[in-house]
């Protein structure tokens, strides 16, 4: 199944027979992020939380990036991961 929208491919997420990489779960993360709430404008996490400044930095790199381009690299990106994982 491909998805045509960002819901269906977060639907299509959980359906995940076994769970993506790191990496890819960052991907996935930023991606969704910057798709609906835009570019990053939250403070920096501090100290030594370094899944929450991974999550962060996932979502920076995708600074200028529109919704619209960030939710079809989602899509996209769900669609790659589906022949992997489900």
């Amino acid at each position: 199944m491909i998805p045509s929208t960002l819901e269906e491919a977060v639907a299509l997420t959980q359906k995940f027979t076994s769970k993506p990489s790191n990496e890819e779960l960052l991907r996935l993360y930023g991606l969704y992020k910057q798709a609906t709430a835009g570019d990053n404008e939250e403070e920096r996490p501090g100290g030594f939380d370094f899944k929450a400044a991974a999550k962060y930095n996932a979502w920076l790199i995708l600074k200028g990036k529109s919704k619209e381009e960030a939710s079809t690299g989602y899509i996209e990106l769900v669609t790659e991961l589906s022949s992997k994982y489900l």
